[in-house]
């Protein structure tokens, strides 16, 4: 069922007419005799059934409207409107809206529990499906919305293991993207368009938390010295070639040995060295 749009009369001069029409059946009423006063008495109460024709239609609203069970088309335009009395109409808010799901306790692509959230930014743009292809659209939203985001969260793991592997943590951008992605898929029925969907709560569940932070930690710690390592073998390396090009020391391979193994402790150590100075011959 797709969105009909139709064509609604302005209801302030239908009011001002059923004024006029209720004031002359008045009139008639007191002024004259006969048939007359009935007949303004059953006018001046289809004018007042006529009343029920009226409704009002706010910026960035829509009326559904159906008769006896069957979706005539929607009204958009906005401030008191007139249609058929015998029509029902339902009201949508075509506005923008947005909402923060609960944090879900899921399991990512490696199998470790982790607490998401997300928000989401949404707004109905048919309101016949809106309204008759779902029960609720608004719960409908919500539930669904959760539903994404579990799906989209075990898809995925946590910490980036392999370069080019996007991860919940490293991949704000693409995650975002695929979690829109299924968001759609799963809302297009309802006549609903989702503007923006991001991760607004990402962590790992308090039972693994600690154990998980002492992981990162050590990956830092290793990755830190492995760049110092690399730094220092290149410091090492271009010490050695300073003192063969000037000539200083030559030295043989023991005492290159030696000094290599001197530079690396001081270069790669994690605390001050303490240096000891030979004052007495070179061997």
């Amino acid at each position: 069922m797709k969105e009909n749009p139709i064509r609604s009369f302005p209801g302030i001069p239908v009011v001002g007419l059923q004024l006029a029409v209720i004031a002359a059946c008045a009139w008639l009423m007191l002024n004259t005799g006969g048939v007359l006063p009935v007949l303004a008495v059953v006018a001046a109460l289809l004018t007042a059934f006529c009343a029920l024709g009226l409704y009002m239609v706010e910026p960035n609203q829509a009326a559904v409207l159906s008769l006896f069970g069957r979706y005539v088309g929607t009204a958009k335009d906005n401030g008191l409107r007139w249609n058929n009395p015998f029509l029902t109409k339902k009201k949508v808010s075509l506005r923008v809206r947005n909402f923060e799901s609960g944090r879900l306790k899921v399991n990512e692509l490696d199998g470790s529990p982790i607490e998401i959230a997300a928000v989401i930014v949404w707004r109905v743009v048919d309101s016949a499906e809106a309204v008759f292809n779902v029960d609720s659209y608004e719960s409908f939203v919500h539930i669904q919305s959760e539903a994404a985001l579990r799906a989209m969260a075990t898809s995925y793991p946590y910490d980036q293991h392999e370069d080019g592997q996007i991860s919940l943590r490293s991949h704000p951008i693409e995650i975002s993207d695929r979690l829109k992605e299924h968001l759609d898929e799963r809302l297009a029925s309802a006549g609903v368009e989702v503007l923006e969907a991001r991760i607004s709560h990402l962590a790992y569940a308090p039972e693994i938390a600690h154990a998980m932070l002492q992981r990162q930690q050590a990956n830092a710690v290793i990755a830190a010295r492995t760049r110092i390592v690399a730094g220092a073998v290149g410091m090492v390396e271009m010490a050695l070639a300073e003192l063969q090009k000037s000539g200083v020391v030559q030295l043989d391979e023991e005492r290159r040995a030696a000094m290599v193994s001197n530079l690396l402790v001081v270069l790669c150590a994690d605390r001050g060295t303490q240096p000891v100075v030979n004052a007495g011959s070179l061997y």
